[in-house]
């Protein structure tokens, strides 16, 4: 089983919330998943509020040896600098 961190989809109509998750890579986008590692609300209205990310969690995970997608990788860049 691969597993793999990358967003779920949330919310309604063009209002978009994203969990944060790890999941089988096998598995539908907003299907189960293993573990809610965050979330990330793109019309929030200040920064903080954008992303928040249980970095312990996705640090395990990574330990693991999950990969993580494009997407999240950039949102957790961002909050590294």
């Amino acid at each position: 089983m691969a597993v793999t961190i990358r967003l779920s989809r949330q919310g309604a109509k063009k209002n978009p919330q994203y969990l944060i998750v790890a999941v089988d890579s096998a598995k539908k986008r907003d299907g189960a998943y293993l573990e809610n590692l965050g979330h990330y609300y793109p019309k929030a209205k200040t920064a903080a509020e954008k992303v928040k990310v249980n970095a312990a969690a996705v640090k395990a995970w990574r330990d693991r040896g999950a990969q993580v997608s494009q997407t999240v990788g950039q949102l957790l860049k961002s909050l590294a600098e």
